[in-house]
């Protein structure tokens, strides 16, 4: 499934909430499911600045696919990371950067999210991106 398809799919399976605490809800859960993040990767050299709360990104490029390992110390932004994962993890750079977030805005998150969380949104956003281009 390419990084379009996969946006796709998340849309669609939004439209199934009638309301925002059931997508809240949804993406909590999808939070909890995130793989398992060693202590030892918590480091400053994978932190992201501007994010409220404690955010990492570890990324490893293998056969020339950007693999990212992410998590959050809250429950809400650890759901934006496996949303974010969703559509650009195990893809190539030209991927990645030929993916624009297009789901962001028709899921309507930016309005849905504090100001706090939409920067720390933007942060991941901008490092997913920035390792894209330095590949």
């Amino acid at each position: 499934m390419s990084a379009q398809e996969a946006q796709q799919e998340l849309l669609e399976e939004f439209e199934m909430f009638d309301n925002w605490m059931d997508r809240y809800q949804y993406i909590i859960d999808l939070g909890k499911a995130l793989p398992d993040f060693p202590e030892e990767w918590k480091t400053a050299e994978y932190k992201i600045e501007g994010c409220q709360s404690q955010v990492w990104i570890r990324p490893e490029v293998r056969d020339g696919r950007i693999h990212l390992n992410a998590i959050s110390d809250a429950a809400i932004v650890s759901g934006l990371i496996a949303l974010l994962l969703r559509i650009y993890n195990d893809r190539t750079p030209q991927e990645i950067l030929d993916t624009p977030p297009d789901f962001l805005n028709k899921l309507g998150l930016d309005k849905h999210l504090s100001p706090t969380r939409s920067n720390g949104l933007h942060a991941m956003l901008e490092r997913i991106f920035t390792l894209a281009k330095a590949q």
